[in-house]
């Protein structure tokens, strides 16, 4: 029984920082790309506070999602 309760953390702890990880993409690098590359007139339309907001919020969120994964594998059972 300990195996397959293994097994399902260690799905639910990738699902878990699978999901962080996407909110680092969409969060984080996507926006830093377009403001950097000006991609649709980004910069002018975002200030720059407005910016450091949004990614601290989603870099929040994805640090968030990686430790609740590091915390579901500390039920693993030997």
């Amino acid at each position: 029984m300990n195996l397959i309760h293994n097994e399902r953390l260690k799905l639910t702890a990738g699902a878990l920082n699978t999901a962080a990880t996407s909110c680092f993409t969409v969060g984080i690098a996507t926006p830093l790309a377009g403001y950097l590359y000006n991609i649709g007139g980004l910069r002018s339309a975002l200030g720059i506070a407005e910016l450091a907001i949004g990614l601290a919020g989603w870099l929040l969120a994805a640090l968030s999602l990686h430790l609740a994964a590091r915390y579901v594998l500390k039920a693993l059972r030997p």
